[in-house]
């Protein structure tokens, strides 16, 4: 199985595409799970809780 699918092949065993709807999602996706471990993180700081 495929993790990209490249514009010139076709085949259907592929998890992500190469267009720019599939990249902006993941940069968007990335950005919200780093926004939730630093407040996880602040939060366990404020609240002494490491």
């Amino acid at each position: 199985m495929q993790f990209i699918k490249e514009e010139d092949k076709k085949t259907r065993n592929y998890i992500f595409q190469k267009d720019t709807k599939t990249i902006t999602i993941t940069t968007l996706v990335a950005i919200i799970l780093v926004i939730l471990i630093f407040g996880v993180v602040v939060s366990g700081l404020y609240l002494e809780w490491f």
